[in-house]
């Protein structure tokens, strides 16, 4: 059985011109730099496909064994070395459009 996680869900929009470039950079630059934290144990990334929805189109579900290990995150060298990445990057084709903080309360499974 899967132990329930912590879950920070991070929703991002992007220029459709840039889609690609986005999805690629995120892929393979931005993923891999914070998977070097290792309180992250699993990232999914996922194309919201609603498509009455205005915005965003793209969330990020980052997991985490415990709170503490989601808080110390932001203090982490690797945290501070994707977001100085990120920023040099991107300085503008993408926005982050929100995030939510989860924790378990119950697990059902079949």
């Amino acid at each position: 059985m899967a132990k329930a996680r912590i879950l920070n869900m991070v929703y991002t929009e992007c220029d459709p011109a840039k889609e690609a470039a986005f999805n690629k950079w995120y892929n393979e630059v931005h993923i891999p730099m914070l998977m070097k934290y290792k309180g992250m144990k699993k990232v999914t990334r996922y194309k919201i496909t609603d498509e009455k929805a205005k915005k965003p189109r793209f969330l990020a579900v980052y997991e985490y064994d415990t709170m503490a290990a989601y808080k110390a995150l932001n203090d982490s060298q690797e945290f501070k070395d994707a977001i100085a990445e990120m920023n040099e990057t991107w300085k503008s084709g993408f926005d982050i459009t929100g995030y939510t903080l989860c924790e378990p309360l119950k697990t059902f499974e079949r």
